[in-house]
């Protein structure tokens, strides 16, 4: 890992300031807390550089309105919301623009901007970065940095399943994601997901669509079934949840992109040869002795991989969630993976290894000292150019 030196301090003018609820920008007094905040975060020479672009390019966009948007193409729908990639003519910057469609009060929706506004503060090289919320026309618009790879479950869809070096650079990237976010600004994420990683033909791999409105949130409340699959189980049952229930959410995601599908049911090793394509041994493949065997059914791709079973309404899997042991990594995965995503998933959120644990975990530091051309792997994987000048794995 290379050793990282003291940051330079990072010189920008001032954001203009915009509408305080439909509009970007930040006073100089924010600019100069910006920048200390800045100076605090462990970068190396590349992310402080590519913080400091993105932040100068941030200066031009001034106040954000719906007129000044060109819309190219859909990027993806979820979450309440569709994303489109647009381009904002007076800046001449692409952007992700998220459109959450919500019928509310005034009050809720000047709330939920202002709230919003937090993430101006958000910058980090692994959180997506903030251009500016508005309200237009009965919709939220939050606008983000544009990730040309799209999300990790758009990539492990081509790629059927993601190796074990890549989900290392993952796991560094997201565990120190969560870790800015509860740090520096007291936020879980809440949602964390491959539909939620976000990366990009530099090799960046950064976390976006993450809790910082309660009241959005709120709003958006009965869009939420769709991805509770992804929620810890003390979360689900209701009981008092912290960030705790992201590192579920992360382990669990991280089984999902190892074997090419979503594990709950665990695949049994019939299945789990079809996936890799020769016999598999380990936990895993211990299905066949689950609590509660699945009858054989239609051959079912919709989650990547083959499942020969029928998908489990959405009651059944919650309750396998809670009442069931959780998913494993079958045995051809290496032992510190392996015991890594066990941590994660532990259903006592008081024995699940929490941030700090799990970033000196060996997996962890072995996949910190790996080089791993992050790029190189997600441009063939897509079809994508790669940049000049990309992130590699070593000084992630």
């Amino acid at each position: 890992m290379q050793k990282r030196r003291k940051p330079e301090p990072i010189q920008l003018n001032p954001i203009p300031d915009g509408n305080a609820i439909n509009g970007t920008g930040a006073t100089e007094t924010n600019l100069e807390a910006l920048q200390k905040k800045l100076e605090e975060l462990e970068l190396d020479e590349q992310q402080r550089k590519r913080l400091e672009a993105f932040l100068t390019q941030k200066q031009k966009v001034g106040e954000l309105k719906d007129d000044d948007f060109e819309k190219i193409c859909e990027l993806g729908a979820g979450n309440g919301g569709v994303v489109f990639k647009v381009s904002h003519r007076p800046s001449g910057l692409i952007m992700a623009r998220k459109l959450i469609h919500l019928e509310i009060k005034p009050a809720i929706r000047n709330q939920i901007i202002r709230e919003l506004q937090v993430l101006h503060e958000c910058n980090s090289p692994y959180i997506v970065g903030f251009y500016g919320a508005f309200y237009s026309d009965g919709e939220i618009s939050i606008c983000m940095e544009h990730m040309d790879g799209g999300s990790l479950d758009q990539s492990l869809k081509k790629a059927g399943k993601i190796p074990e070096q890549i989900l290392g650079k993952v796991s560094i990237a997201v565990i120190k994601g969560l870790s800015y976010l509860r740090e520096k600004h007291k936020i879980m994420h809440r949602d964390v997901k491959p539909s939620n990683i976000l990366v990009n033909s530099r090799g960046e791999i950064k976390l976006c669509d993450f809790g910082v409105s309660g009241q959005l949130i709120d709003s958006m409340a009965n869009s939420f079934v769709g991805t509770r699959s992804y929620m810890s189980p003390e979360r689900l049952q209701g009981t008092h949840y912290s960030v705790q229930s992201d590192i579920w959410s992360m382990g669990l995601s991280l089984v999902e992109m190892a074997i090419g599908r979503f594990p709950i049911p665990p695949p049994d090793s019939k299945e789990l040869e079809q996936i890799f394509g020769f016999p598999v041994e380990g936990e895993a493949a211990a299905s066949e002795s689950s609590p509660k065997p699945r009858p054989p059914g239609r051959l079912n791709f919709g989650s990547y991989g083959p499942d020969s079973r029928p998908p489990m309404a959405i009651f059944e899997l919650l309750d396998y969630i809670v009442n069931e042991p959780p998913p494993k990594l079958p045995g051809i995965f290496s032992p510190e993976f392996q015991d890594f995503v066990n941590k994660c998933l532990i259903k006592n959120p008081a024995e699940r290894a929490d941030l700090k644990q799990l970033m000196v975990h060996q997996f962890i530091k072995q996949s910190e000292a790996e080089e791993v051309d992050f790029a190189g792997w997600l441009c063939s994987t897509i079809g994508l150019s790669q940049p000049v000048t990309p992130t590699h794995g070593t000084t992630m």
